[in-house]
C-alpha cells in the first residue's frame, strides 16, 4: 500500500501548460511546457510554490511535455534525461520552501498524442519508451503519476514501465466527451481497471475531462478497490474528437476555457466526487492555484464538520 504522509481526502496540484501561459510564458506548440523549462525554469518552480501554497498535498513533474519524439522533432532529443531531472530538481525546490508535506508525483504521459486512442499503437511497443521515462523520474519521486491515458492499452503501457521501479504507481485515465463516464476509446473504467490487474498500482483516477465525466465515473473508480481513487478535470469546452489529426504532439493552446467553471462551481463538482468516494481530488488544464485553494477550503470545512 502507498503509504503517504498526507492524509484523506488529499488534495493535487492544477495545470500547469496553461498556467504558464497565463503567466506571459510563450509556450511552445511543438513541445508545450516542456519548453518552460529551457526558457523559464523559475516560473515552473513558482508555478509549484503557488500551488503548493494553495493546499496542494501532492505536486506533479513537469515532466507532461518531455516526450522523445517531440524532442527530436526540434533538435534536442540528446536533452531528454536533462530535462526529466529539471523537471524533478524544479519540484524538489519547491517543496523544500514549504513547511507542509508535500508528495511528488512524477508525470508519465500520452506519447502519441493526448485524446487519441487510436495513435497509442501496440503496448509492447510503447512500454519501452516509457521504461526510459520511469527509471529516470523514479529515484527522485513519491510516485510515478500516469496521466491523461485515453485507452486500457496505453494504461497498461505506461503501469507496466512505471511499477517495474519499485515506485507506487497511479494510472489516470482520460474520460469520453459524451459524459459517459467511459473512456476516450470507449472502454468502460471497469475494463480499463481490469487490464491492470496483477499490477500493484495504488490509485485510479480520471483527469483531463469535463469534471462532469468524472462525476458519472467516480463510483465506478470507488469500486474498483484502490487505496487512492479520483480526478482531476479540465475547464475546457469540448475537445474535438479528431484533435491533431495529423498525429503531431497536441497542445492545449487552441482549445477555449469554459465560463462556468470558476474556483467555486468547480469546487461543486469535485463535493459530488467525495460523496462518491473519491480520496483525492485536484485540478488538470485551465485550473489555476485559486481553484486548488478552494478545493482545500472544501476539504479542510469537510474535515471539520466530521469532527
Amino acid at each position: 500500500m502507498l503509504d503517504l504522509p498526507i492524509s484523506k481526502p488529499a488534495v493535487l496540484d492544477g495545470g500547469m501548460g496553461r498556467e504558464l501561459r497565463f503567466r506571459g510564458v510563450d509556450v511552445p506548440e511543438t513541445i508545450w511546457s516542456a519548453g518552460a523549462l529551457i526558457t523559464d525554469p523559475e516560473v515552473v518552480r513558482q508555478i509549484h510554490v503557488d500551488y503548493i501554497a494553495a493546499g496542494a498535498d501532492v505536486i506533479t513533474t513537469n515532466t507532461y511535455g518531455i516526450i522523445r519524439s517531440d524532442l527530436s522533432n526540434v533538435g534536442i532529443a540528446e536533452r531528454f534525461a536533462e530535462l526529466n531531472l529539471l523537471a524533478c530538481r524544479l519540484a524538489i525546490e519547491a517543496r523544500g520552501m514549504s513547511r507542509r508535506k508535500v508528495v511528488i508525483a512524477g508525470s508519465l504521459p500520452p506519447l502519441r498524442g493526448s485524446f487519441r486512442p487510436d495513435l497509442v499503437g501496440p503496448s509492447e511497443e510503447i512500454e519501452a519508451l516509457y521504461r526510459e521515462q520511469a527509471d529516470l523520474l523514479a529515484p527522485h519521486v513519491d510516485l510515478l503519476l500516469c496521466e491523461t491515458m485515453s485507452s486500457a492499452v496505453e494504461g497498461l503501457a505506461a503501469a507496466s514501465a512505471a511499477c517495474r521501479t519499485g515506485k507506487p504507481v497511479w494510472v489516470s485515465w482520460t474520460l469520453h466527451e459524451d459524459r459517459s463516464g467511459n473512456l476516450r476509446s470507449g472502454e468502460t473504467v471497469e475494463a480499463a481497471v481490469a487490464a491492470l490487474r496483477g499490477l500493484p498500482v495504488t490509485g485510479f483516477l480520471a483527469n483531463c475531462c469535463a469534471p462532469e465525466s468524472v462525476t458519472r465515473a467516480m463510483s465506478r473508480l470507488a469500486a474498483a478497490g484502490a487505496e487512492w481513487v479520483g480526478g482531476y478535470a479540465n475547464t475546457f469546452t469540448p475537445i474535438p474528437k479528431d484533435w491533431a489529426l495529423d498525429g503531431d504532439k497536441d497542445t492545449d493552446g487552441l482549445l477555449t476555457l469554459r465560463e462556468d467553471l470558476d474556483p467555486d462551481q468547480y469546487a461543486a463538482h469535485v463535493a459530488h466526487w467525495l460523496a462518491a468516494g473519491a480520496t483525492v481530488v485536484g485540478g488538470c488544464c485551465g485550473t489555476r492555484p485559486a481553484h486548488i485553494a478552494k478545493l482545500r477550503t472544501l476539504i479542510d470545512g469537510r474535515d471539520r464538520q466530521a469532527e
